[in-house]
């Protein structure tokens, strides 16, 4: 299978964030964690109220970056909607239900990262912060 990339990782996060907010992603970050990590350059994380929300915001992502034509190299624990990690080569999403995020607290082991954080009432974001 050949697996066309975006122009850069920046585009393919921005593309990832826009299809979680289709869904009403909640408490969305943007991590950029390039110049603190070996395995990618931007984290994106995100909460869903319920395992269906959770499944559902997976589902836009993956639906939406594959029109695309680009593919994951990875996804884990979407059958339990509980944190589902999406590995698209520098691009790592975390989609977690709101409890189990604030068990595991990723935020706070990748603090040294800059970090945007996206407004629950954002419908389209148009472009990452000039931080990332």
């Amino acid at each position: 299978m050949i697996r066309r990339k975006e122009p850069d990782s920046r585009a393919r996060a921005l593309r990832a964030v826009n299809a979680a907010l289709e869904k009403k992603a909640k408490d969305l970050v943007v991590l950029k964690v390039q110049e603190i990590s070996a395995f990618a350059d931007y984290f994106i994380i995100c909460s869903g109220t319920s395992d269906r929300q959770v499944r559902a915001i997976a589902a836009s992502i993956q639906e939406t970056l594959s029109m695309a034509d680009i593919r994951p190299l990875g996804v884990e624990g979407e059958a339990a909607g509980q944190w589902v990690l999406m590995d698209y080569d520098d691009v790592i999403i975390h989609i977690f239900l709101e409890q189990v995020r604030t068990f595991y607290d990723l935020e706070r082991l990748w603090s040294e990262a800059p970090r945007m954080d996206v407004p629950d009432e954002t419908v389209v974001l148009k472009t990452l912060s000039k931080e990332l």
